[in-house]
C-alpha cells in the first residue's frame, strides 16, 4: 500500500497518452504529455512547488509571509495550494480575461484575487504585473516568486518534466512541440531534450495576437493585441523564455483553439483548456511534415474544468463567433479550420514521376494543375498510377498528358449546401478562389461539421 503524506508530494510523473481520431491522416505517433492530471490541474503546479522550496531554501520567503504573483490563473493555484498547507496568505493578481471558473477556483483555496483590466501595456499601473509590483511594496513581509523572470521556471521543467518524456519513451522522440508563455515549460524541456540528441526539433506554438512568433520571425517587437486564449502567448519578453532552444513557431487563432479543445474532449475523452488546444492544432500542423516512425510530443497544460463558462459553453462560442451554425458555413470557414491550408499545386510541365511524390505522406487523392494563377486540369491519384503501371518504363510523361478537367471552383462565400451539391455531383474536391487558392475536400467538410 502506498500513502501519501500532502498532496503536493503527487506532483508531476503525468503519463504520456497517443492521440488517435484528431490525427486522422498523419503519420508520426502523436503523444500529449499530460500535465492537467496534476493535483492542481496544470503544469504549473510544478514551477509553483520548485520556486518556492527555493525561495524557502534561501530564505527570501519566511514564516507567516505573504505571496504574490501576477498570473493567469494556473501559477496562482499552484501557490494557493502550497500557501494553503504551509500558512502562506497568497494574493493573485489576475487579467480580466480570465474565465470566472478560474477566480472561483483560486478562491476556493483560499487565495485573494485582484482583477485587472487586460488590453494596457505591461508598464500601465493598471495591469496586473504593475499592481502586483505594488502590492508587493505595500505589504509587509511579502514575496513574489516571478515566473516571468525566475530561472527556476524553466528549470523546474529541466529537472523533472523533460525526464519524464525522455524516460517514458526511452528516447524514441523527434519532435517537441509545446505553447509559449512565460516560456519556462518550452526553454527548460528543450533544453534537455537537445542535451540527450541534439537533432530533436522544437516547435513553438504561439496565439495570433501573441508578440513570440513575429519575434522569432523577424526579430523584431511588434504590437500585441487582444486574443481569449488563457494562460499563453506575451505582450513581453520575459526572462524565462530561451529562443536558442525553439527551433520554429507556428501561430494558432483563438477559434482554431477552442475548437481543437472541444474535439479532443469529444473525440479523445481529454477534458483540456484552450491552451492544450492551441499546442495540439499546432502539433498536428507540425505532425503533418514527419513521416511514419517519427514521435511528435506535444505538452497538454491544463484541465478543462474552468472553462465550462465560455468555450465549452455553446452560447459563448456563438456569442463570440467562434461557432458556427452548420448552415451557414461558408468556404472560408471551412478553409480556415483546416490543419493544413496551403493548395499542393503542379505545373503542366511536372513529370508524373515528381507528381507521385507530391501525394506520399498526404491524405489527398487529386492535385490541381496551375499555370500562373490559372488553373488548368487536375491528376487523380488512381488514373496517375494506372498510366505509371501501363508505362512503367517511361518517366517522361507530364502532367498536362493525363490531367482531366479542372476541379469546380467556388468562391470563399459559398454555402456548405451549394458545395455539398458538387460533392454529390461525383466531384472529390472544390477549389475556393483568392491569393492563395485553396481547396477543400469532403473529409475537410466531414471534419468540419463534426467540430460542430
Amino acid at each position: 500500500m502506498k500513502v501519501y503524506d500532502h498532496i503536493l508530494q503527487v506532483v508531476g510523473h503525468t503519463p504520456l497518452v497517443r492521440l488517435h481520431r484528431v490525427t486522422k491522416g498523419i503519420n508520426a505517433t502523436v503523444l500529449v504529455k499530460c500535465e492537467h492530471l496534476n493535483p492542481g490541474g496544470s503544469i504549473k503546479d510544478r514551477i509553483a512547488l520548485h520556486m518556492i522550496n527555493k525561495a524557502e531554501e534561501s530564505g527570501e520567503l519566511k514564516p507567516g509571509s505573504t505571496i504574490i504573483e501576477p498570473s493567469s490563473g494556473n501559477t496562482g493555484a499552484g501557490l494557493a495550494m502550497i500557501g494553503c498547507l504551509r500558512g502562506y496568505r497568497v494574493i493573485v493578481t489576475m487579467p480580466d480575461k480570465m474565465s470566472r471558473s478560474k477566480i472561483d477556483y483560486l478562491r476556493a483555496f483560499g487565495a485573494e484575487v485582484v482583477v485587472c483590466p487586460t488590453a494596457v501595456e505591461p508598464e500601465d499601473p493598471r495591469s496586473y504585473y504593475s499592481v502586483a509590483k505594488k502590492l508587493l511594496k505595500d505589504i509587509p513581509n511579502s514575496f513574489s516568486p516571478d515566473q516571468y523572470s525566475n530561472q527556476f521556471n524553466p528549470e523546474t521543467h529541466y529537472l523533472s518534466t523533460a525526464p519524464e518524456i525522455w524516460d517514458d519513451l526511452d528516447g524514441k522522440i523527434n519532435t517537441f512541440v509545446a505553447g509559449m508563455g512565460t516560456g519556462g515549460t518550452i526553454s527548460g524541456i528543450s533544453k534537455y531534450l537537445k542535451e540527450k540528441d541534439p537533432n530533436i526539433r522544437t516547435v513553438g506554438v504561439d496565439p495570433v495576437g501573441s508578440l513570440y512568433h513575429d519575434y522569432m520571425k523577424t526579430g523584431k517587437l511588434g504590437e500585441a493585441e487582444t486574443y481569449k486564449i488563457e494562460g499563453v502567448g506575451e505582450d513581453m519578453i520575459p526572462d524565462t523564455i530561451d529562443f536558442s532552444l525553439i527551433d520554429d513557431s507556428v501561430q494558432v487563432s483563438d477559434q482554431e483553439a477552442f475548437i481543437m479543445a472541444r474535439r479532443l474532449a469529444k473525440e479523445e475523452a481529454l477534458f483540456v483548456g484552450g491552451s492544450a488546444g492551441m499546442a495540439v492544432h499546432g502539433a498536428l500542423q507540425v505532425a503533418r511534415t514527419l513521416h511514419r516512425g517519427d514521435v511528435l510530443v506535444c505538452v497538454i497544460p491544463d484541465h478543462g474544468d474552468r472553462y465550462l463558462s465560455t468555450y465549452f459553453n455553446d452560447n459563448w462560442m456563438r456569442d463570440n463567433q467562434f461557432l458556427v451554425e452548420p448552415k451557414a458555413l461558408k468556404a472560408r470557414d471551412i478553409l480556415s479550420r483546416k490543419i493544413h491550408k496551403d493548395l499542393v499545386s503542379v505545373s503542366v510541365n511536372t513529370p508524373l514521376i515528381e507528381v507521385s511524390n507530391y501525394f506520399q505522406g498526404r491524405d489527398f487523392s487529386q492535385i490541381p494543375v496551375v499555370e500562373g494563377n490559372k488553373v488548368l486540369g487536375t491528376l487523380y491519384e488512381d488514373k496517375m498510377l494506372e498510366h505509371l503501371l501501363k508505362r512503367a518504363a517511361d518517366g517522361e510523361t507530364l502532367a498536362n498528358e493525363i490531367m482531366e478537367a479542372p476541379l469546380p471552383m467556388v468562391d470563399p462565400g459559398c454555402g456548405v449546401e451549394a458545395i455539398l451539391e458538387f460533392f454529390k455531383g461525383g466531384s472529390p474536391a472544390v477549389l475556393v478562389s483568392g491569393n492563395p487558392l485553396g481547396i477543400l475536400t469532403k473529409f475537410d467538410l466531414m471534419q468540419c461539421l463534426a467540430s460542430q
